[in-house]
């Protein structure tokens, strides 16, 4: 709801309040104000100008030459484009150093070699969107009434130095979907008088009822409906100031019969509806609900077919609106109109919303009937809007009206003890100062003993139980002085558990190594269950699968994995890299519930590195696969604990897989898939690893501890070891760090090699080996000492001498 500033004083008195205040004041009582616009802000030096003279651009077809007088001495010359400029008309001028929105700064110019001494304004140049912008000047300047002062402030007369406060409304607020609403809302909070607008009607001998007759079929959904009837009405323009409240509040004008209903829409949040009742074909307004297949135009040229569903209003035969929603174009209020039928009525909500939400037609007046409009004001409505249509369309409003009424709405009546208000909020309200509350909210109540009863205004359609009293009395009491309190009693901090944390920590690392997170399905088909599984047990059928592809429960998450490689390869992403944290399900028995296993598993393909200007490409292998995976066991202080040992694994290659191992128990196994199962995927070499996240994440670790900087020098020495071609490098790699401790630091394997220089059945594996003593400075002698030692282990042990 956009609720003007300056409008809404003509109810209330906001003397010392100002927009920005009366925002805060309303927010803090319940209804929160999204923002406050203002209107005229960044914008100046805009005057109503006449134009004396208007002539052709000598040297421009599409510009016109005006003459332009703004109240400050002679007139100046304008150079203006818009095609309904015209002598005599008084516009929006901003003068030269005016400030237009989008800080555009107006100063002299030339166009097409005419001297130009300011810019004649559209609407739009002025700040207003163009849907609101009046038809006659959305392609043009807008044109201001004759009397008009010359040189007065322009956008005072286009009530532009006005705020607009936007209110996001809850549906239980329905009452201040419109001014008086707000009204009432804001005389509460500040303790003030609500004015009420004048409808003081000086009717016609005639009778409305000589005219029409109504007739309500569908009682329930339409119990109360009213039709004035107005005479000898002249269409025109609304005045502007109605013209501009309509326009800040988001509604285009049309004319004065129509633009009266909007402004009664906004004013009492009552829709009415004008027909033409010349264009009606009878002196009958019968409702009824619609006949399945029944087609009916609306005003927007739509033909709609209505069900039995829809409430409609027609002239005793065909329709002529859809109750509540919008009129039809058959009697619709022309330039012609001379005599208008006045609805004002009552349609039961949820009717309305059917209609609306059928035909997508989501308007202001349906908003209101679907969240509730106040009975009471129906008539006074109806009232106002024909006293208006008097005095500002010229009519002859006849006497009394043509009506159906069968509505039976009482207001609400709630009690509520003082003890119970001030237990539930924890005040020591005086039981006067709740009376001042409901007073100021114009409530009747009575008191008697320790209970006040309170009589809701129909308005108020949310009170209706004890606890929207107590709403009542908190917000208008001030939620601020509302006592704080903590409660009382132990709590345990929520946190996540240390398995949740390390769960976190491999996520991170994998995400920050360059693998993206993938979720795959728990459920796979019989084929696929037992690919993979590190444990084999018999896969877990589904007793009402999806489909076979979804029957039974995954042994393992790899082929899921890979499917998502699968994906991704035919679609020419065929560099990627995947990881998924999951559960695999384990059998114990029929009828015995799975064991859950959380897993780790990830899939990598294609390029792991790629500088095409370097020309430098790094395709993934196993090594890449065996960085990732170190850099998490150290990341998790596992790095010692871990080996890896080569494995033959069902579905993997059989030379380039290996089993992992922590404290000697198998966790997983990494490696490269098996060239016939890559094929038949169509993939690239893909590297992949499952490992057991439950077992990792339960291995206890040591503290985490930080050893300081050597200040003394390392010493390096490299070997190139001739051993048989089946002894691993693992192996060897043992042998030195135990023969070597504690001077040994490092020993790297850093070249492989196997060719026609050593004899058949040998290989050469060079290492390189760090010497150092946090303590003390090395010699070469000590340092011998201790390579001597390796060197003999190696041969002892396993059968390694140094190539020659």
């Amino acid at each position: 709801m956009f609720v003007s500033y300056k409008w809404l004083q003509d109810y209330i008195d906001l003397t010392g309040v100002t927009a920005a205040e009366l925002a805060e004041k309303i927010t803090k009582s319940g209804i929160e104000v999204e923002g406050v616009e203002v209107l005229n802000e960044g914008i100046k030096g805009v005057v109503v100008g006449h134009v004396v003279e208007r002539e052709q651009h000598p040297n421009a077809d599409k510009l016109s030459k005006c003459l332009v007088d703004i109240g400050q001495g002679d007139p100046v010359q304008i150079i203006c484009g818009a095609p309904n400029v015209a002598k005599d008309q008084k516009v929006a001028v901003a003068t030269v150093g005016a400030v237009l929105p989008g800080n555009f700064k107006i100063k002299k110019a030339k166009l097409r070699g005419e001297e130009s001494n300011g810019m004649i304004c559209s609407l739009q140049e002025l700040g207003m969107e163009g849907k609101i912008v009046p038809k006659e000047y959305s392609e043009g300047i807008f044109v201001y009434p004759s009397d008009a002062e010359v040189g007065s402030d322009a956008l005072a007369l286009l009530n532009r130095d006005d705020e607009v406060l936007e209110l996001g409304l809850t549906p239980n607020r329905s009452d201040c979907l419109s001014m008086l609403g707000v009204a009432y809302e804001v005389a509460a909070i500040l303790g003030r008088e609500v004015k009420l607008p004048e409808t003081d009607l000086q009717p016609s001998n005639e009778k409305a009822t000589d005219y029409v007759k109504v007739i309500v079929e569908a009682k329930e959904d339409n119990p109360l409906y009213v039709a004035k009837m107005i005479k000898n009405v002249k269409i025109g323009p609304s005045p502007l100031w109605m013209q501009t409240r309509l326009m800040s509040a988001g509604i285009r004008p049309h004319n004065n019969v129509v633009d009266i209903t909007n402004y009664i829409l906004l004013e009492y949040g009552q829709p009415l509806h004008a027909f033409d009742y010349d264009r009606l074909g009878s002196k009958e307004i019968l409702v009824r609900r619609a006949n399945d297949g029944e087609k009916f135009v609306t005003l927007d040229d739509v033909e709609r077919t209505l069900t039995s569903e829809h409430l409609v209003i027609t002239n005793g035969v065909e329709p002529v609106a859809m109750a509540g929603v919008m009129g039809g174009a058959n009697s619709e209020v022309t330039s012609d109109t001379t005599t208008v039928l006045l609805e004002s009525a009552y349609f039961n909500g949820a009717t309305v919303r059917k209609a609306s939400k059928d035909h997508s037609l989501r308007s202001e007046a349906s908003a209101r009937f679907e969240k509730g409009v106040d009975p009471n004001r129906v008539r006074a409505a109806g009232e106002r809007a024909a006293y208006l249509m008097a005095k500002y369309a010229g009519g002859e409003v006849l006497e009394g009206a043509a009506e159906v009424d069968v509505l039976t709405v009482e207001p609400a009546v709630v009690s509520v003890t003082l003890e119970k208000i001030n237990r539930v909020l924890g005040t020591e309200l005086s039981m006067d100062q709740v009376k001042e509350i409901f007073d100021r909210l114009q409530f009747g109540s009575s008191i008697e003993n320790d209970t006040i009863t309170v009589t809701a205004p129909t308005r108020r359609g949310d009170i209706k139980i004890e606890e929207d009293l107590l709403e009542e009395v908190a917000r208008l009491y001030g939620y601020d002085y509302i006592p704080k309190t903590l409660p009382i009693g132990s709590s345990t901090p929520g946190k996540l558990s240390e398995y949740q944390k390390g769960r976190r920590v491999v996520r991170q690392y994998l995400e920050g190594a360059g693998l993206y997170q993938a979720v795959t399905y728990s459920l796979t088909s019989e084929d696929k269950a037992a690919q993979f599984a590190m444990e084999k047990r018999e896969a877990i059928r589904l007793a009402m699968p999806m489909s076979e592809d979804r029957s039974v429960l995954r042994l393992s998450i790899l082929p899921q994995l890979l499917e998502v490689v699968k994906y991704n390869s035919a679609r020419q992403n065929d560099s990627l890299a995947v990881y998924e944290t999951g559960n695999v399900f384990l059998s114990n028995g029929v009828e015995v519930l799975p064991e859950e296993e959380e897993h780790l598993a990830g899939a990598i393909t294609g390029l792991w590195h790629q500088h095409s200007w370097q020309g430098e490409k790094k395709p993934v292998d196993f090594f890449v696969l065996k960085g990732i995976l170190e850099g998490l066991f150290e990341k998790l202080g596992l790095t010692e604990n871990v080996q890896y040992v080569q494995s033959q694994v069902e579905g993997m290659h059989p030379g380039r897989t290996a089993e992992l191992l922590l404290n000697g128990v198998k966790i997983g196994f990494a490696g490269q898939v098996h060239p016939s199962v890559q094929k038949s995927l169509d993939l690239k070499d893909t590297y992949v690893f499952e490992l057991s996240l439950k077992a990792i994440l339960g291995e206890e670790t040591a503290a985490l501890q930080y050893k300081s900087i050597p200040r003394f020098p390392s010493i390096t020495r490299d070997i190139a070891l001739v051993v048989n071609s089946e002894t691993v490098s693992g192996t060897l790699k043992e042998i030195i760090v135990t023969a070597g401790a504690p001077l040994l630091q490092e020993a790297q394997v850093f070249d492989l090699y196997e060719g026609d220089k050593l004899e058949a059945g040998k290989k050469s594996v060079a290492f390189s080996l760090r010497y150092v003593d946090p303590e003390r400075t090395l010699t070469d002698e000590e340092v011998t000492k201790v390579h001597n030692r390796v060197l003999a282990a190696l041969e002892e042990k396993a059968g390694a001498v140094l190539r020659g």
